[in-house]
Order: C-alpha cells, then structure tokens, then sequence
C-alpha cells in the first residue's frame, strides 16, 4: 500500500512543477527531480545514500525504517544494511542551486550534522568513567555538557544515547562526585542532573542515582533558588522513587525541607513539566508501603496539600487533573487526609464534576476517594452522604454503571449506590456545576 501510495505521489510530482512565491511576484521555479526526496517529495535537507543506490532525505528515509520496512522504497529490493551512509556531493549541489535562486526567495539549507554514533557514545561513556575516577570536575562537566547538547539536537541522538546506555553512566558519574563535598562539585553534579532530565525519561531500564548520598544532593537542588535545577531535580525524583525501596523514600521524610520544596513546586509553580513531576512524586510517597506512610500524609495535609488540590482540581487540564486526584485519593486513605477533606466547602462538589467531565483515569479516582469518604462518614446528619446526593453523585453513578467501567470501580460505584439510596428521597439536588454558593478560602 506504502509503495503504491509513493508511486501515484511521484506520478504527481513528474507532472507538474513546484510554485515559489518571491517579492518579485509569481515565478515558477523547478526543483531538479534528483534534490527532491522519492519519499517526501520535497527538497533533501540532509541527502543521503542507502546500499540500494537511492538518494532520500534523512528525516523521510530513517522514518520509513522505523516504520518497520527493510526494503528501498523506489527499488523494492531488501536493503543490505540499514545504516544511511551522507551524500555530501549532492548536498553540496543542493546548497549551490539554492545561492542560485536565492533571488526568489529559496534559503541555502544548512550543513547538517552528523548524527552521534554508537562509537561516539561508548567513548564519551569511557572518557566520564575516567574523569570520575580522577576526580576531573571539569572533564566530567564538559563530557555532560556534550551530552546534553546531542541529546537537544536531534531525536535520533537522543535515541542512541538512551539505547547505548548514557543515562546509567550518567547515573554512575552523579553518585561518585556526590561522595564529595556539595559546595566543591555542585558545578559538575548541576550539569549531570541536567542530563539526566533530559534521558531518564526516556531511559527506564537504567540504573538511577539511588544512593543516600545521591538523593541528599538532589534534594539541595530541589531545595535551592535556581528555577532550572528544581526543575531538573524534580524531573529526576519523578523517575527514581517509582523504583526505591520504600526506605529510601521514607529519606525523603527525613531530610529537612524536601517535601516542603515538592509542596512549593505545585503552590508557586515554574513550569507545568515541574508541577506534575512534584504531584507524581508525592503520589508514590502518600501510596508507599513505608510504615511511614502515615506521617508522609500528615506532613502534606499540614503543609495545606488537599486545599490547594481541590483548589486546583476546578479548572485544571486533564494531564493535571488526573495527577492532582491521583494524590488526593493517595490522602484520603488516611483518617487525617479524609478529615481535611470533610472540611473543605469544594470537596464534593469537585469531585461528582469530574466523574463524567475529564477522563476515564480521572473518573476512577473521583470514584475511588467518593467511596472513601462516604464509606467513612460518621456525623449523624450524612454529611458527605447528603451533600454528594445535591450534587447529583447519584445520578452520575448510575450512568457510570450504564456507560460502563473497569470491575474495581463498577464495584465502588455500586456500593455507593446503595448507601447514598439511604438519603435520597429527603434530599434536593443542586447543580454540581454551580459553584456560586461554595466559599472558596482564597
């Protein structure tokens, strides 16, 4: 289908010429047929060569491979080695036609770079190794700094980086200068925390900074003035405490201002890749198995966690939103979070709002802390129990269970079904979307 498509395309282009608009008016300027890609049809910006003899861009060419196929394009035939080899004559010609019509308006494309190799990668990785092992602060800086400037420039650089493993010597490198003195590499350990923000999401088979030391230095970072390295720091949590033990996670507890610093990061926020990070780390503290898990939640429900989600959860997007419910239910599985909860004039309101109105993932956990609360209420008047039914909680169930929902959340569903019935015939509902008569604490 691929090939046919590609044939009626190139069928097209023979038959007609490309149109170039300039100061100079409508003037019609022909791009020779060899500058032009077979698969894009347009002018190559970066030519090259594959073992069939067949010229493509790079970008159409290497897509084309990722998609699965191995066989050339124009020709048909099986490639013999996928490995795209620059054309930099053709190249050159390319640049020397486009200076030619560059009075119509066409650009000289740029000298591509070369894209990183495999080699190119595995030196660096044993250039750091050795500058660590020396002590080098500033041969290590420099080797991260490149890094960091290969993965930006192109995703197939990024990619082969991740997959000859830079992210874990990077990881290596973070833990042996974080033996040391803060204030003597915070230099070198700034750039390598940089790095692996960019590479560990991308990277999640490798070995993290899981060390004590480790997590002290990038709590400082996430802990310090400089917007950039909270930004890293918490990027880099995102990906390390999903796989600590519980341990290390309860280190988080331990050290001073930390989860005050994660707390910060969703109240004052820098930039929205920051906030979520800082809500996915604090999801997996407040779900941890750490028989500190208690005093987790109760430091962020006495830091003002669960209002500022609820005052979030009103107009959040939906990336946001699922994250900001996803912690709050974490909360509310402890008597402290579900009594802050009960206080809280938005509570119940936001929460019947989102069942239907973000996201199956959202609706499960608006579901799930529902369930939590009602099933925990005790105050003789139903308190959440009748608030839940003016907000038309049970209305919205019932269609849940019509729509359909995975088996844990149907169950849930029902149950609450059951108990908010209990209230039904002596309560008024009142729309869940007005939001008039709630007072809001800011």
């Amino acid at each position: 289908m691929m090939i046919s498509t590609w044939r009626k395309r190139r069928a097209a282009r023979l038959a007609g010429k490309r149109r170039l608009e300039s100061e100079m008016g409508d003037i019609e300027v022909t791009i020779p047929n060899h500058f032009r890609c077979p698969i894009s049809l347009e002018l190559m910006k970066d030519p090259v060569t594959m073992s069939s003899g067949i010229t493509y861009d790079r970008e159409s060419i290497e897509k084309w491979i990722e998609a699965g196929n191995v066989t050339c394009p124009v020709t048909n035939r099986v490639l013999r080695t996928l490995d795209p080899i620059p054309n930099h004559t053709i190249r050159k010609m390319i640049q020397d036609w486009c200076v030619a019509n560059s009075s119509y308006g066409i650009e000289r494309i740029p000298t591509p770079r070369t894209p990183v190799s495999s080699e190119e990668a595995l030196e660096i990785h044993f250039k750091i190794k050795t500058a660590c092992k020396r002590g080098d602060q500033i041969g290590c800086q420099n080797l991260a700094a490149k890094i960091k400037a290969l993965a930006k420039e192109s995703e197939r650089n990024k990619s082969c980086l991740v997959a000859t493993g830079t992210a874990g010597v990077l990881s290596y490198a973070f833990e042996e200068f974080s033996k040391a003195s803060f204030e003597e590499n915070v230099a070198v350990l700034d750039e390598i925390l940089s790095c692996l923000a960019v590479l560990l999401h991308h990277d999640k088979a490798t070995n993290c900074p899981g060390s004590d030391a480790s997590i002290d230095r990038i709590v400082l970072f996430l802990k310090s003035e400089d917007l950039s390295a909270r930004r890293n720091a918490v990027l880099v949590l995102k990906e390390l405490v999903p796989i600590l033990e519980y341990r290390k996670v309860d280190m988080l507890l331990e050290i001073e201002g930390a989860m005050e610093a994660l707390f910060k990061l969703i109240k004052a926020p820098i930039c929205h890749a920051a906030t979520k990070a800082s809500l996915m780390v604090i999801y997996h503290m407040v779900t941890s198995p750490s028989p500190s898990n208690a005093k987790i939640i109760a430091k962020f429900v006495d830091l003002g966690l669960v209002s500022l989600l609820l005052e979030m959860l009103v107009d959040a997007e939906r990336s946001l939103c699922e994250k900001a419910l996803a912690v709050l239910d974490g909360i509310c599985g402890s008597d402290q979070g579900r009594e802050e909860a009960y206080n809280h004039a938005l509570t119940i309101p936001v929460l019947v709002r989102k069942i239907h109105r973000v996201s199956d993932l959202a609706m499960k956990f608006s579901v799930s802390i529902l369930f939590k609360l009602c099933m925990n209420e005790k105050r003789e008047n139903g308190g959440v129990l009748v608030e839940a039914i003016q907000r038309n909680a049970f209305e919205k169930l019932l269609v849940l269970l019509q729509v359909g929902c995975d088996e844990r959340t149907k169950e849930k569903a029902t149950q609450l079904l059951r108990v908010l019935n209990v209230y039904r015939s002596s309560v008024d509902c009142i729309d869940s979307v007005d939001f008039k008569n709630v007072k809001r604490p800011f």
